[in-house]
């Protein structure tokens, strides 16, 4: 699944740009149907193998180009709480299936395993259905020369379908801007993301995602289990106590749907991965002190639980656990799929995105590999690393990552010409007009100012 998350992401750009937004979300609803259909009547390991590569296919199209989409029709005070609508999504759809293939694993026969893995396909029904009802991204129908259609979406999206209602003037301004001032270039490439002008925010776009891995968030969600069995929990009480990561998971993101447009994507950012470091190193500090050598071949016979802790300390670990998987949803988790599609112009935000989320799969699929040995062998220290890579992120976001809430992604491009260093940059309340060297000059915009 892994490997064809990889080439979705890659392909999604092509797709996004050449059909738009909202048809490649379609095509990945249906390839993520056919997946599904697929593993649920599979016979063979090879057939099995081959329906998990083409749900990886399609969850990378959608992932890659759900945030664009939703970013691009939204209001810049309310972006980041639409875009991060997706991570809250997704939490719900971790949870939901955890509960339902908990519920068939007490099925006799194949029908355990095939029963979740053909209800997957429902979801992918109804996000093809849904976007039958749904406008097209008024950007791309501005980049094709689609300018009436372009209009009268966003008169539709923000102006109650008045085409004089102020904002979507001037809205339609900034796009339009926008667009004369890229037609002066190329077609984009995969290769201008790494040309001078655009190379810094294909760096930081990369390392939202990157770092998002590195957390360690996904390494609790998938291997949790081994976390609470070291923390001497077993049969339905290991696996309902596990559960409960899920439902924090789910209501801790709604604070940061909430407010996140207010707090600023810097701010979250930071916060998050300070609180994140603090469980992790309290965590490893606990496992350091009062660990024991499992039996020999590990806890329940799994080699990767090669230690166990009793009593207080034991409670206190399943404690940080759970804070920790509190501070990702409500900090990184949603503010790392809104952050990178804001950080580029229109012509190339579809391949800039896809490239992104790539490397968020790439990182994905190698700790993969990494963890369960690295539990056997380097135990608690695993911990530490992770609270390491936690402090790394809080410098580099820090010195590195530009403020974008409540600006019209226009004026975000603007922003990112001036040169304006990351630590100078806040949030802004309201909108203000896109400033594009090279169709006019004016006087510096006011982004310096105090900030976070």
């Amino acid at each position: 699944m892994l490997g064809g998350s990889f080439c979705g992401a890659l392909v999604s750009g092509f797709l996004s740009d050449r059909m738009g937004r909202k048809y490649s979300i379609q095509v990945g609803a249906l390839v993520w149907c056919l997946g599904s259909v697929s593993i649920g009547v599979a016979k063979s390991i090879p057939f099995l193998v081959l329906g998990r590569f083409i749900n990886g296919f399609a969850v990378r199209i959608c992932s890659a180009q759900v945030p664009v989409y939703i970013s691009e029709i939204a209001r810049a005070n309310l972006r980041g709480r639409l875009v991060g609508c997706q991570q809250w999504a997704i939490t719900w759809g971790i949870m939901i299936m955890f509960y339902i293939s908990f519920g068939c694993s007490h099925m006799k026969g194949t029908v355990s395993f095939r029963v979740p893995w053909g209800l997957q396909a429902v979801p992918g029904v109804i996000l093809f259905i849904g976007l039958l009802f749904l406008p097209r991204s008024p950007r791309w129908l501005a980049r094709k020369d689609r300018w009436e259609e372009a209009e009268n979406t966003l008169a539709l999206l923000h102006g109650n379908g008045d085409v004089n209602d102020p904002y979507v003037k001037q809205e339609m301004e900034d796009i339009r801007a926008m667009v004369e001032f890229e037609r002066r270039n190329t077609d984009a490439t995969f290769f201008e993301l790494f040309k001078p002008r655009v190379i810094n925010r294909t760096h930081i776009g990369i390392f939202t995602q990157i770092w998002s891995q590195l957390t360690g968030m996904n390494v609790m969600m998938y291997y949790i289990t081994y976390v609470f069995a070291m923390a001497g929990l077993s049969g339905n009480n290991l696996l309902l106590s596990s559960s409960i990561q899920y439902v924090i998971n789910v209501l801790m993101t709604v604070p940061a749907l909430l407010w996140m447009d207010r707090w600023g994507r810097r701010k979250t950012l930071l916060i998050g991965s300070s609180l994140m470091m603090t469980w992790l190193f309290a965590n490893g500090t606990l496992m350091a002190s009062y660990d024991h050598p499992a039996p020999e071949g590990g806890v329940g016979g799994i080699k990767a639980v090669s230690w166990e802790v009793g009593g207080p300390p034991s409670k206190a670990i399943i404690a940080c656990s759970y804070l920790f998987v509190a501070s990702f949803a409500i900090t990184w988790g949603p503010t790392s799929w809104t952050y990178p599609p804001e950080l580029f112009p229109l012509r190339i935000r579809g391949k800039a995105v896809a490239l992104c989320t790539s490397a968020n799969w790439i990182f994905n699929f190698a700790l993969g590999y990494f963890v369960p040995p690295a539990f056997e062998h380097i135990r608690w220290k695993v911990y530490i690393l992770f609270g390491l890579f936690c402090a790394m992120m809080t410098v580099h976001v820090f010195f590195c990552f530009p403020e974008t809430a409540g600006k019209g992604l226009e004026e975000i491009e603007s922003m990112f010409q001036e040169g304006l260093p990351a630590w100078k940059t806040r949030v802004a309340m309201e909108p203000t007009p896109a400033r594009l060297h090279g169709l006019d000059n004016p006087e510096k915009p006011p982004y310096e100012q105090e900030g976070v």
